[in-house]
C-alpha cells in the first residue's frame, strides 16, 4: 500500500483532511501496492478510497472531480524491488568499501524502467507481474538481454527464469508494448555467434523491440576475471562490425538503424564516434549511446559564444581517462575564447582501478590527488555526474569538503562546460 508523504495546497486531499502519513489501502475496490497503481487508479474521476489514518482508524472518502483534475497526493517513494539475479559481470560486485551507500541496492524494479529507463531483466515478474505490465500499458520498458540463448542466459544471470526472456518478449510486444533492450557484451560469454543470434531473435520479434543497444562489459580491480574479461580493442572492433552489418538490414527493411554500439565500444576500439544521423531519434543518450557526441557536438558549438572571466587565469577540466584526448583537442579553441590558461587533466580511478575509464564513476579523492597545486586564480571544473543529489562522490566525499580542500580555487560541478564558464 502507499503512504502519503505530502499534500498540495489547496488540492482536493487538502479539502478532504487527508494527513500525511495516512496509508491508502484501495481505490475502487482494488488494492493499491505502488505508486504505479496510484497513478493509475487515480485517473477515474469518481473514486472511492479506503484508507488508514497515521493513528489506525479506517476512513472511506467518496470523490467526483473532473477529468484530469489532480487529487493533489504525493506519496511515498516505493521500495525498490531488488534483483534475484547473480550476473556473472554483476558492477556491484565491482565496488571498493566506501562506496555511496545508494550503489549497493542491486534494483531490478520494472517500475523504475518504465518511470526513469532503468534497465531490468525481468527474472522477478511471473505470468501476472506481465499481466500487471500489459492492463497498466507500462511502455516503454527497457529490458537487459544479454543473450537470447536460454542455457546461456541462465548461465550469466545464475537464475533459473533467465531462460524465459523470449517468451516474455513475444508476450510484452503481442500486447502492444514497446521494449529498449540491450546487451552488456563479455567475451567468451555472449559476443560472436552468440551476439548474432541475440541480434536476430530480436529483430525477428518486431517493431515492439524498438531498440538494441550493445554495450561493452565494465569491470572494476575487485571483480575483473572474476570470472568476466574486459573486451580487447580488437574484440569491441569486431562487435561494431556485426552491429553495423544488423543496422545496414534494419535501414533497408525498417528506414531506422535499431541497433547502436554504444560510445565506449568506439572509444575502446580506437574508432571515430558516428555522426548525428547513427543514433535516430537520440533516445539512449542515458545508456551512453550518443552521450560523448551529443557533448562534443554542444561544446563545439557554444565555445566560439565564451567570453574571458574576471580573474580566472587558469582553466583545468578534470575528466576521464577516456574523454580527456577529445576534450583535449578543443583546449587552444577554449583558450582563445576564454583568455585562460586550459588544462585537461585525466583522472586515473585508483578507487575502482585504471580498468573504469569514465569521468561518472570519478571518486573524489582521486580528483583531489589530480590537482596538487590549486590557486588564486584557478577555476576547477568537474564532472558534474560524479556527484549525487545531496553532493556527495562517489566514495562519499562531500563537495563541500573538496572545495575546502582546492582553497583558493573556485571549484565548479559542469553539467555542460559553457555553463560552467559563464561569468
Amino acid at each position: 500500500m502507499i503512504r502519503i508523504a505530502d499534500i498540495a495546497e489547496g488540492s482536493i486531499a487538502e479539502e478532504l483532511e487527508l494527513r500525511i502519513g495516512t496509508r491508502i489501502v484501495r481505490i475502487n475496490g482494488e488494492k493499491v501496492r505502488d505508486g504505479i497503481d496510484l497513478t493509475f487508479l487515480l485517473a477515474d474521476p469518481l473514486l472511492t478510497l479506503e484508507t488508514v489514518d497515521p493513528d489506525g482508524e479506517r476512513l472511506t472518502f467518496e470523490v467526483e472531480r473532473d477529468p484530469g483534475e489532480s487529487m493533489g497526493i504525493i506519496p511515498a517513494p516505493d521500495t525498490v524491488r531488488e534483483c534475484a539475479n547473480k550476473c556473472v559481470f554483476c558492477f556491484i560486485d565491482g565496488n571498493p568499501e566506501g562506496v555511496r551507500d545508494s550503489l549497493w541496492i542491486r534494483d531490478d524494479d520494472f517500475r523504475l524502467s518504465f518511470t526513469y529507463g532503468s534497465f531490468v531483466t525481468l527474472t522477478n515478474l511471473g505470468p501476472r507481474g506481465l499481466e500487471r505490465l500489459v492492463e497498466q500499458r507500462l511502455s516503454p520498458l527497457y529490458v537487459s538481454v544479454h543473450t537470447t540463448d536460454p542455457d546461456l542466459r541462465s548461465r550469466m544471470l545464475k537464475n533459473d527464469r533467465s531462460g524465459l526472456i523470449m517468451d516474455q518478449l513475444r508476450y510484452l510486444t503481442d500486447h502492444g508494448l514497446e521494449v529498449h533492450t540491450q546487451i552488456v557484451l563479455c567475451p567468451e560469454w555472449n559476443d560472436g555467434v552468440h551476439l548474432d543470434r541475440t541480434i536476430e531473435d530480436l529483430y525477428r520479434i518486431g517493431e515492439g523491440i524498438r531498440t538494441l543497444s550493445v554495450v561493452p562489459v565494465g569491470l572494476t580491480r575487485f571483480n575483473i576475471h572474476r570470472p568476466v574479461r574486459p573486451l580487447t580493442p580488437e574484440e569491441c572492433g569486431q562487435a561494431i562490425d556485426q552491429v553495423d552489418a544488423a543496422r545496414e538490414r534494419a535501414l533497408a527493411e525498417r528506414e531506422y538503424g535499431w541497433i547502436y554500439s554504444a560510445d565506449e565500444l568506439f572509444l575502446a576500439a580506437g574508432r571515430s564516434l558516428p555522426d548525428d544521423a547513427y543514433y535516430d531519434d537520440a533516445s539512449l543518450l542515458e545508456n551512453g549511446v550518443g552521450a560523448v557526441p551529443h557533448f562534443l557536438q554542444e561544446l563545439d558549438h557554444r565555445i566560439p559564444e565564451l567570453k574571458p572571466m574576471e580573474g580566472i587565469r587558469r582553466i583545468r577540466i578534470l575528466t576521464g581517462t577516456s574523454m580527456a584526448p577529445l576534450i583535449g583537442a578543443r583546449a587552444s579553441a577554449l583558450r582563445e575564447a576564454t583568455g585562460a590558461e586550459v588544462e585537461i587533466v585525466p583522472v586515473r580511478n585508483e578507487f575502482y582501478g585504471p580498468s573504469v575509464t569514465v569521468a561518472g564513476l570519478l571518486a573524489g579523492r582521486d580528483l583531489l590527488d589530480a590537482v596538487p597545486d590549486p590557486r588564486e586564480g584557478d577555476l576547477v571544473l568537474l564532472p558534474a555526474e560524479t556527484l549525487n543529489q545531496d553532493d556527495l562522490f562517489i566514495d562519499s566525499l562531500p563537495l563541500k569538503d573538496f572545495r575546502q580542500a582546492l582553497e583558493p580555487a573556485v571549484v565548479r560541478p559542469a553539467y555542460e562546460i559553457p555553463e560552467a564558464l559563464t561569468p
